[in-house]
């Protein structure tokens, strides 16, 4: 049955507004994924066929889409960002609210969307905090059909090298694929989601399987010369390396 959502968060980031602009409509390859930018005005085009109801840079933008493309559980999205400048501009204050129309499954589906939220916005501020303006090589890829397992997100940190008790902040020695020692700090723990940011990468870790699907990566790499295929190759290797252990 169709029923109406709303998801709304607010939080503070040690960046201006003009960066956090910058990072919800040009720059979202950095903290959740690339997309085209949307025509700057009212009444543009936005990303994934969406209309920009409001731009007023660097303060508001936000965009509607009815009728979502490939997504058969929703039929109206709308995604609004209010910015405003704190310390004189160098800090600013964000509210973000998801709202639109779930078809299917609603309970799930919020569960679900509301605890992404969560993980984007806090990539987001690691985004601005550490990357912002860095050229990024982005990729994402579900693991195999064995990673929708109960098991498969505390599977993925064990092999990770986590323990059941390494804390959110804890900076870790992880192991990567073929052996690769990284030196990261662990940005993010929950029974949902891992994240890892070393020196020039932003390793997200979804937990999909709590809602029937297959784990997620995400890799964000700033490192100069990055390849986003061969990263891809690479993490997803180590992934399905994971789930084939017997």
């Amino acid at each position: 049955m169709s029923k109406e959502f709303e998801i709304a968060r607010e939080f503070e980031v040690d960046a201006s507004p003009e960066q956090v602009w910058e990072a919800v409509t040009a720059g979202t390859g950095g903290w959740l994924w690339p997309m085209e930018a949307p025509e700057p005005r009212e009444g543009g085009q936005g990303p994934f066929g969406s209309t920009v109801t409001a731009w007023d840079p660097p303060h508001r933008y936000t965009n509607r889409v009815e009728d979502v493309e490939s997504i058969s559980e929703q039929t109206l999205n709308q995604l609004d960002y209010t910015i405003e400048p704190r310390d004189e501009g160098r800090r600013a204050w964000v509210r973000y609210v998801h709202s639109g129309i779930f078809v299917d499954d609603w309970d799930n589906q919020y569960d679900a969307a509301g605890r992404h939220t969560d993980f984007y916005l806090h990539t987001l501020r690691q985004y601005l905090t550490h990357f912002d303006g860095r050229p990024v090589a982005f990729t994402t890829f579900d693991g195999p059909d064995t990673s929708k397992g109960a098991d498969a997100l505390a599977a993925v940190g064990r092999a990770l090298g986590l323990a059941d008790d390494t804390a959110e902040g804890a900076r870790i020695r992880a192991r990567g694929p073929e052996g690769q020692v990284l030196d990261a700090v662990l940005d993010f723990r929950d029974p949902y989601f891992i994240g890892l940011r070393t020196e020039d990468t932003l390793l997200r870790v979804f937990g999909r399987n709590h809602w029937g699907y297959p784990v997620g990566i995400s890799v964000h790499d700033f490192a100069p010369g990055a390849d986003a295929q061969a990263v891809e190759t690479a993490w997803k290797g180590w992934l399905n390396g994971v789930f084939s252990q017997p």
